[in-house]
C-alpha cells in the first residue's frame, strides 16, 4: 500500500494533538513529524520531506506557511481561518503553479457540511435568517469561518434574504447580509445555529462539535484526497464531490481512530 507522508503544524496543539492520533491510527498514512511554536517550517519540509502538510496553527500565521507549503512542493491541508480575499486568490495561484492542492477548510466535521446544505436549501423558503457562533474563548478569529462560509451560502441560496433591516447597535457582524453573533466561552468546543424566522414560527438548526474526533474523519478524507486535486479548496464538500466523482474506488471515511 502506497504511503502518504504527512507533517503536522501546530502538533501541540489540542487540534495537533487529535490529529497526531488520527493519522499514527491510520496504516495508508506514515506521521513523519510535527512542528511546535517556532520550529522553521522551510528546514522541517526539507528534512522530512513529506507528500502532504497538515496547518494547524494560527491566523496571524496560515497565509504565510501556506504559501511556505506549497512553495516547497507540498499539498497544503489548513485548518487555520482568517484568510483574506486577496490572500486566497495568491494562494489559488501558487498552487496551480506548483500542481498542488491548498484546501483550506473551515470546518472538518462532516455534520457542519450537512447544516450548511440544509441552510441553503431552506433560505429559499424562509428568508429572515441569523448565524449563532459559539467556541471556546481561545479562539482567536471572529466570526468563525464555518459561520462566515454559511452566510455565503445562504446569500447563494437566496440574494434577496433578509429584506428587513438588519443594521443597528447589537446586530453582530453582518457578512453577506446575514447578522452573525459570537460567543466565546469555556464549555464549548464549537457550535453553531442557524435561527430561521417567520410569521409565528422559527426553525433552527444547530450543529454540536462536542469533542475534537468530530473533525478527525473529514481531516483524514482531505488528507487523503490531497493529491488528487490542483488549486484551492475552501470547502469540505468539495472534497465530498470529488470523492464521489472519482472513477476509481474511493477511500471510505475512517468513522473513528482506535
Amino acid at each position: 500500500m502506497e504511503q502518504l507522508r504527512v507533517l503536522i503544524n501546530g502538533i501541540t496543539g489540542k487540534m495537533g494533538q487529535a490529529a497526531k492520533h488520527a493519522i499514527s491510527s491510520e496504516s495508508d498514512l506514515t506521521l513523519v513529524g510535527g512542528l511546535r511554536n517556532g520550529d522553521d517550517l522551510d528546514a522541517t519540509i526539507i528534512s522530512q520531506q513529506p507528500d502532504v502538510v497538515v496547518d494547524l496553527t494560527h491566523p496571524s500565521v496560515g497565509y504565510t506557511n501556506t504559501l511556505t507549503i506549497l512553495k516547497q512542493g507540498c499539498h497544503a491541508v489548513v485548518g487555520t481561518t482568517g484568510f483574506t480575499s486577496d490572500q486566497l486568490s495568491e494562494i489559488d495561484a501558487v498552487a496551480q503553479s506548483q500542481k498542488r492542492v491548498a484546501m483550506i477548510i473551515p470546518n472538518f466535521a462532516i455534520g457542519a457540511v450537512m447544516m450548511m446544505k440544509m441552510a441553503r436549501e431552506l433560505v429559499s423558503f424562509m428568508p429572515s435568517v441569523e448565524i449563532i457562533e459559539y467556541h471556546h474563548p481561545l479562539k482567536a478569529d471572529s466570526p468563525s469561518g464555518t459561520a462566515i462560509q454559511t452566510a455565503q451560502e445562504l446569500h447563494q441560496g437566496n440574494p434577496t434574504l433578509n429584506a428587513h433591516r438588519i443594521d443597528g447597535p447589537g446586530r453582530g457582524d453582518c457578512h453577506y447580509g446575514v447578522p452573525i453573533h459570537s460567543v466565546r466561552l469555556d464549555g464549548f468546543v464549537a457550535s453553531q445555529s442557524v435561527i430561521f424566522g417567520e410569521l409565528g414560527q422559527t426553525l433552527t438548526i444547530r450543529h454540536d462539535t462536542i469533542s475534537r474526533e468530530a473533525f478527525m474523519p473529514g481531516l483524514l478524507l482531505c488528507i487523503r484526497q490531497a493529491p488528487s486535486m490542483i488549486g484551492l479548496v475552501s470547502r469540505l464538500d468539495d472534497v465530498l464531490a470529488h470523492v464521489a466523482n472519482t472513477p476509481s474506488k474511493p477511500t471510505p471515511i475512517n468513522r473513528r481512530s482506535s
